[in-house]
């Protein structure tokens, strides 16, 4: 095998795996066209990294025994607030404290939206519909993280402890993970938290930009492949002209 093969093939393969080069006038030209997706997938990188720092989800809880009200923040990684009141308040109605649950989520979401964050990166280098396969859980993610926080609520709410002290009074419930609610004499309200919010921006950014990179990209794909589809053709002919001039 020559060089000038190998040289051969491992482009091809770099063209299979990231998609066609951007010829270098049609760059010159419509420089805006190329650019706008790249642009968009920085900004949803970073609308969702900036998220971690902002709280997605509050609870707030009022009771006549509690003039000021309760309240918890859950962040990515952490719950904040007056988490062991509420324990404390729970755990007479058998309900296991509020730490226990999305312990592993909690643990692993600065590592899961970084590795969300890198396949952004890789899509920016990517000029083929793979760049939609790498994008798609950062579209999903805020819908993740509401329903992983309903399912949790929903077990919580319904695994209540038969031997807890006000058992008696307070049939399984799911508490809600938006709006009011009540539970027993407790009013509660959850509320969608800017952080929360910056992963939806940063969701809606990913669909706008794959949508660009698709206008962007997919004139090259049909124009590699007619030549690709042009070049089997010829070839496919000089192998028939070649064996009927044999025989």
């Amino acid at each position: 095998m020559t060089a000038t093969t190998t040289s051969t093939r491992i482009e091809n393969l770099k063209v299979r795996v990231f998609g066609p080069k951007i010829p270098h006038e049609m760059m010159q030209k419509e420089r805006a066209r190329f650019l706008a997706p790249t642009v968009l997938m920085i900004a949803a990188a970073s609308i969702l990294l900036v998220s971690i720092f902002f709280p997605y989800w509050k609870m707030e809880m009022d009771a006549p025994q509690y003039p000021q009200g309760l309240e918890m923040t859950v962040y990515v990684n952490k719950v904040q607030g007056d988490v062991d009141e509420v324990d404390g308040l729970n755990h007479y109605i058998g309900m296991r404290p509020i730490s226990e649950a999305g312990e592993f989520e909690r643990s692993m979401s600065l590592i899961a939206i970084a590795a969300l964050i890198m396949l952004v990166v890789a899509a920016i280098f990517v000029h083929n519909p793979c760049a939609l396969a790498l994008t798609w859980p950062v579209m999903l993610y805020p819908g993740i993280f509401l329903v992983d926080l309903w399912l949790w609520m929903r077990s919580f709410g319904q695994d209540l402890d038969p031997s807890a002290p006000l058992s008696s009074i307070i049939e399984p419930f799911v508490p809600q993970i938006l709006g009011s609610g009540q539970v027993a004499q407790f009013k509660t309200e959850a509320i969608w938290m800017p952080g929360l919010w910056l992963s939806f921006a940063a969701s809606a950014v990913i669909v706008v930009a794959i949508f660009m990179h698709r206008r962007a990209y997919k004139p090259l794909l049909d124009e590699m492949r007619g030549r690709t589809s042009a070049n089997q053709a010829v070839g496919a002919t000089e192998t028939v002209g070649a064996e009927e001039s044999e025989s």
